[in-house]
């Protein structure tokens, strides 16, 4: 059975069978089982930069299905760098069309916005702009 997970719900999908114990069987797959898709986003996060994501920004990367490449990556640590060499705290980051709150000072994205969410936001509590 797949478990679906929306919201605070888990919807199960396909027929009922009882589990079967894994004790003496290799695992296939490359991740373990019980693994969610925001571990392993975040495992990939962590492998191609040096920022950290905040809970709340993997959500969204998760929920508005943004990308994030290796290159959006680069771009947005080259964005970190030159707002810390400007003095800014928690500037806002734009990389192509994604927006991308960070603070500088902790290394962590707080929060993402894509493209199909900007129009009509207003960014509080941020202390510049880089644009990438």
């Amino acid at each position: 059975m797949d478990p679906l997970f929306y919201n605070r719900f888990t919807v199960v999908t396909g027929t009922p069978q009882t589990p079967a114990t894994h004790d003496n069987q290799p695992k296939t797959g490359s991740q373990p089982e019980g693994v969610s898709f925001r571990d392993i986003l975040q495992q990939q996060i962590r492998a191609n930069s040096s920022l950290e994501f905040s809970k709340h920004a993997v959500n969204r990367v998760v929920q508005r299905n943004i990308d994030i490449s290796e290159s959006k990556m680069a771009r947005l640590n080259e964005g970190v760098r030159m707002a810390e060499e400007k003095g800014l705290n928690e500037p806002l980051i734009l990389v192509d069309s994604t927006a991308f709150i960070v603070n500088v000072k902790n290394n962590t994205v707080i929060t993402t916005v894509s493209s199909n969410d900007l129009k009509g936001n207003v960014f509080t509590n941020i202390d510049g702009t880089v644009i990438i």
